[in-house]
C-alpha cells in the first residue's frame, strides 16, 4: 500500500476496516485531484477551467434509499417515518463490511475537513471516497484545515462514499441497489452505489440537524445567509430550487453561507465552507457572482457543453435539470472570511409556488411564520430528486424536512422562541409562479424579487400601505420601487379571476389538511393564522 499527500501520522484506514489498498490519497490539492480525474477519463474541463463531471446513474439525491439506524440511542429522539427510514444495526454492520472490503485493491481518496465555522461547534469529519472528483467536492463543500491542522486533526464522524459498490435490495435488508445510512451511535455515514456528490453533503447536513438542535440547542437551519454593512443579518429559507443560492449571492451583502446555517445564542455560523448552485439556465446577466465562480477550482455536474466546444450549455436539460457546480465560498468575491455573523434582523421563506396563487411578497405576524415555517410549503423542483421531472407540490416541514431527524416541533419550538424575543422582520416570498399556475403562468421576475428584498432588508417596505389576502391572511404591500404595483397582489395577475379563487381555496384546503399533524401541539396563535377558504360566487 502506497500512501500520497499530508495527513495526521496516526491515522489509518485501517481503523475503519479499510484494509490492502492500492494507493491512499490524502488530503490532495484542487488541483492534484483535478489531475486523477482527468488521467482517470473521469472529467474534462470547461473553457473557463472547471472541472466538469458525470455523477452516472443519480443525479440527484434518493430519499426513498436514506436511511437511519434505529438503537438504544436514537429509537427515542429520531422522528420515526416520512424521510426518516429506520434500519437494524445489523443490517447496517453488513453493509458497512461490504463498504470497507470493496476497497482492497484499489485506491482510494482521503479527505479531512470540518463543519460549523464556529469554532464552538467545530465539528471534524473524514470523508473517504472511490472518486478523486467526489474528494475534490467534500474540499469545496466543507471547511479546510490548515495544513498544521492536517497534521494532528481526528475526526468526530466518518463519511465512506463507494458508488460502484451496488448492495442486492431486500436480500441486503434495503429498497434496492443504492444506500445512504446514517448510524448516530457510531457517528458514521456509508453511501453506496450512487455517485450524486449531494448525498455527502446532505447526509452531514443531517447529522448536524440532530446533534446541534438535540444535543446542542443550536436551531439548525436549511437556508443562506448574508449580512449588510451595519451587520444586520438576513436568513434564506427554502428548498433547493427556490432561490436560496441566487438570493443570498447579494453585492452589497457579504455573504454568511448559502445552504445551511445553524442559529445558537450568539448568533448565525454557517455549517459549509462552500457552495453549491443550481446552474439550469444560469447565465452572468441573472446571477453574476455564481457565473464568475465557475472557474478553475469549481465541479460542474452533469451539465452539456455546446456541440464542438468546451463551453456550457446551461439551457440543456438533456443529463437533467438539477445541473450543479460547487466551489469554495470564497469564490464569491464579498463572501465572509469567516462565515460569522450575529443575530438575524429579516427572515425570508422562498416558496417554489406552481399554484401561482401566493404573492410575491407579504409580511407575516409571528403567528404565520410558525405556521409557515411548520408547513413549509414549495414546490418540488425538477431534477432535484430522483423521479421529479416537473414541479410538484409538497410541503416540507421547517424547508427541510429531508434532512431532519428530530420531530418538527424541536425545531419549530427553538424559532419561536427566538422570533418572540427579538424584533425581526419575517417575510414570505414566492419565486414560482405569477399570472396562473404551472404551465399558465410564468415565473417571477428575478429583478422584481430582488427590489423586493433590497426594499424589505431597508426598512422601507414597512413604509407602504398594505392589503390583506382574503385567504391567507398574508399582508401585502400595494407599492414598492422598481416593481409593477399590478404583481403585488396575485389575483390581479391572472386574466381569470374566478379560476384564481378556484385555486386559492384550492391551495388553501391543502394546506389545512397538511397541518393536521401538528394541530394537537399548536398554540392558538399558530392555528389562527391558518388560510380561510371563501365561499365562491
Amino acid at each position: 500500500m502506497n500512501t500520497v499527500g499530508p495527513k495526521n501520522p496516526k491515522a489509518s484506514l485501517e481503523t475503519l476496516g479499510i484494509k490492502n489498498t492500492k494507493t491512499e490519497y490524502w488530503n490532495l490539492t484542487p488541483e492534484e485531484l483535478i489531475e486523477e480525474t482527468i488521467r482517470r477519463n473521469q472529467g474534462v474541463l470547461s473553457d473557463t477551467g472547471a472541472l466538469a463531471i458525470d455523477t452516472g446513474e443519480f443525479t440527484g439525491r434518493s430519499p426513498k434509499d436514506k436511511f437511519i439506524v434505529k438503537d438504544s440511542g436514537t429509537k427515542d429522539s429520531v422522528d420515526w417515518g416520512g424521510f426518516n427510514n429506520p434500519i437494524e444495526p445489523s443490517v447496517f454492520d453488513n453493509l458497512y463490511n461490504k463498504v470497507t472490503a470493496y476497497f482492497a485493491g484499489k485506491d482510494v481518496f482521503v479527505r479531512d475537513c470540518y463543519a460549523c465555522a464556529d469554532d464552538a461547534y467545530k465539528l471534524n469529519v473524514r470523508v473517504v471516497t472511490e472518486y478523486p472528483w467526489a474528494n475534490m467536492f467534500a474540499y469545496n463543500m466543507f471547511l479546510r484545515p490548515t495544513a498544521n491542522e492536517l497534521a494532528s486533526i481526528d475526526p468526530n464522524w466518518i463519511v465512506i462514499q463507494a458508488p460502484n459498490l451496488r448492495a442486492e435490495g431486500t436480500k441486503d435488508g434495503i429498497r434496492q441497489h443504492n444506500f445512504s445510512i446514517i448510524n448516530f451511535t457510531k457517528k458514521i455515514a456509508i453511501i453506496g452505489g450512487s455517485a450524486y456528490t449531494g448525498e455527502i453533503k446532505k447526509g452531514i447536513f443531517t447529522v448536524l440537524n440532530y446533534v446541534l438542535t438535540h444535543e446542542k440547542k443550536v436551531l439548525a437551519m436549511h437556508c443562506s445567509a448574508n449580512v449588510g454593512k451595519d451587520g444586520d443579518v438576513a436568513l434564506f429559507f427554502g428548498l433547493s430550487g427556490t432561490g436560496k443560492t441566487t438570493l443570498s449571492a447579494d453585492p452589497n451583502r457579504p455573504l454568511i453561507g448559502d445552504d445551511e446555517h445553524g442559529w445558537s445564542e450568539t448568533g448565525v455560523f454557517n455549517f459549509e465552507g462552500g457552495c453549491y448552485a443550481k446552474c439550469i439556465d444560469l447565465s452572468a446577466e441573472k446571477e453574476p457572482d455564481i457565473y464568475k465562480a465557475i472557474r478553475h477550482g469549481a465541479i460542474l455536474e452533469n451539465i452539456n457543453f455546446f456541440e464542438g466546444t468546451r463551453t456550457v450549455d446551461y439551457a440543456n436539460k438533456a443529463r437533467t435539470e438539477n445541473t450543479r457546480v460547487s466551489y469554495p465560498i470564497h469564490f464569491i468575491d464579498n463572501a465572509l472570511k469567516k462565515s460569522v455573523a450575529g443575530e438575524p434582523k429579516n427572515i425570508f421563506f422562498l416558496t417554489y409556488d406552481a399554484f401561482g396563487v401566493l404573492p410575491p411578497i407579504s409580511k407575516l405576524t409571528i403567528g404565520q411564520a410558525m405556521y409557515l415555517f411548520l408547513s413549509g410549503f414549495t414546490s418540488k423542483v425538477a431534477g432535484t430528486e430522483a423521479g421529479v421531472t416537473e414541479p410538484q407540490t409538497t410541503f416540507s416541514t421547517c424547508f427541510g424536512a429531508p434532512f431532519l431527524p428530530l420531530h418538527p416541533t424541536e425545531y419549530a419550538s427553538l424559532l419561536g422562541k427566538k422570533l418572540r424575543n427579538s424584533k425581526i422582520n419575517v417575510w414570505l416570498l414566492n419565486t414560482g409562479y405569477t399570472g396562473g399556475p404551472y404551465g399558465v403562468g410564468k415565473r417571477m421576475s428575478l429583478k422584481h424579487t430582488r427590489s423586493l428584498i433590497t426594499e424589505a432588508l431597508s426598512g422601507d417596505l414597512y413604509k407602504v400601505d398594505y392589503e390583506t389576502h382574503p385567504v391567507f391572511g398574508l399582508a401585502m404591500p400595494k407599492t414598492c420601487p422598481n416593481v409593477p404595483s399590478e404583481i403585488l397582489n396575485p389575483r390581479n395577475t391572472w386574466s381569470n379571476k374566478a379560476n384564481y379563487d378556484a385555486k386559492a381555496n384550492e391551495l388553501a384546503l391543502a394546506f389545512i389538511k397538511n397541518f393536521e399533524k401538528f394541530a394537537a401541539k399548536s398554540e392558538e396563535e399558530i392555528l389562527k393564522a391558518a388560510p380561510k377558504v371563501v365561499q365562491l360566487v
